[in-house]
């Protein structure tokens, strides 16, 4: 039978709670892919002999390569079956961090980020086809509950990068990584759902609906707009992160980095929460909470330039409060835009996701370039300012 087409007598798959966990676990292995590489920048930076500014642009490759498979490939979600699709890209991924593990010059390693970043949009595609698998009701709670995975994979990843690289180099967690994803791909032919593909329209089709929408549909523009704005603070904060504490004010390791991020491991309980105040009280509400938290966060950043406990007493608990507000907001902004539009989520979730990591790359890029200006309260500030001229937009909307 084609991979394409499903018998008009198809069974919708079953979305029990060990598949949600399977669907969740699966979501914080692959997207630990463009993550991982912020705690180890200073290993690459020593290992290719180069600064460590322009070895932290590797996370930005992989933030925009991720961008572009999102915005290429993710859209095949709605056209393939989910089980070939996602195995195939596990795969690619693969590749890709075996070609990173082995590289030789930053260049080399850039452009193999690139190619991780576009293959690793696996999470991306599961949760909209989770979405659609759960009932209405439950909605909001099984995609909190799949980003709680995806969380867990974005947090761990610095820990799992930056204590392997201490220890092994910096090549260590791209080979590791690499046998993970050819783990999670058998894991998914066996596991994932055989579901229907729910058009058989052409790709360049696909593509273009994912513009259409995204200039029709004002709901989808608003869950961009905050996503952008919150998404690009977040990534800028991360990305400093790793050079100011390796650097002169605490002139610590890179296993400090991973630390740092095991304790926003906490925001992991925070989505399934989120996920049921979306469905109480609405997409609207949720974000008007995480917007203030990430005001709340860069005032408690600023602790991090005091240096010593308190210094990283700060840091821990800005970082949270940031990865929390941020992956919270993620929840209310998915859970608004996957109510839209039940035939497209997968082209829905393309327009938002695509829009949420290019805020992600710039955001990388111009926190280096905030901390290299203007060091840590540099960086602080470009967090408040953006999450200010984000929230002045939710008021604004909520007064209207």
């Amino acid at each position: 039978m084609s991979a394409l087409a499903a018998p008009p007598s198809a069974v919708q798959p079953v979305l029990s709670r060990p598949l949600i966990l399977v669907l969740s676990i699966a979501c914080g292995v692959a997207v630990a892919n463009i993550y991982f590489p912020q705690a180890i920048s200073p290993l690459i930076a020593t290992g290719l002999r180069t600064t460590k500014s322009s070895a932290a642009l590797v996370t930005t490759c992989a933030q925009f390569g991720y961008a572009a498979g999102i915005f290429l490939l993710v859209p095949l979600g709605d056209r393939l079956r989910h089980r070939y699709l996602v195995t195939t890209l596990l795969l690619v991924t693969a590749a890709g961090l075996v070609l990173a593990g082995v590289s030789t010059t930053l260049p080399m390693l850039a452009v193999a980020s690139t190619l991780i970043g576009a293959a690793t949009v696996v999470p991306q595609i599961l949760i909209p086809m989770a979405a659609g698998l759960a009932s209405p009701e439950r909605r909001g709670e099984v995609t909190g509950t799949l980003l709680s995975g995806l969380i867990g994979g974005i947090l761990l990843a610095r820990t799992f990068s930056g204590t392997l690289g201490d220890w092994l180099g910096w090549r260590a967690p791209y080979l590791v990584a690499a046998g993970a994803a050819l783990v999670l791909s058998a894991a998914m032919t066996v596991l994932l759902p055989l579901t229907a593909p729910s058009t058989s329209e052409r790709y360049p089709a696909l593509l273009a609906a994912s513009v259409r929408l995204l200039r029709t549909e004002p709901l989808l523009r608003r869950s961009c707009q905050y996503q952008v704005l919150v998404f690009a603070a977040f990534s800028a904060a991360w990305t400093a992160l790793a050079l100011h504490v390796t650097g002169p004010a605490y002139h610590l390791g890179t296993p400090a980095v991973g630390l740092l991020a095991l304790v926003g491991a906490g925001s992991m309980f925070a989505t399934p929460r989120a996920g049921r105040a979306t469905d109480r009280l609405g997409p609207d509400a949720v974000n008007l909470r995480c917007l203030i938290g990430v005001l709340g966060a860069a005032a408690v950043l600023l602790l991090g330039s005091a240096g010593g406990v308190v210094g990283l007493a700060g840091l821990a608990v800005g970082m949270l409060a940031l990865d929390v507000a941020m992956q919270s907001g993620q929840v209310a902004n998915q859970a608004r835009i996957f109510a839209l539009r039940p035939g497209e989520r997968a082209r829905l979730n393309t327009a938002y996701m695509t829009c949420a990591f290019l805020g992600g790359s710039l955001g990388s890029w111009l926190g280096v370039r905030a901390y290299a200006s203007f060091g840590w309260n540099g960086v602080c500030g470009l967090v408040a300012v953006v999450g200010a001229a984000a929230l002045v937009l939710c008021s604004a909307r909520r007064r209207a």
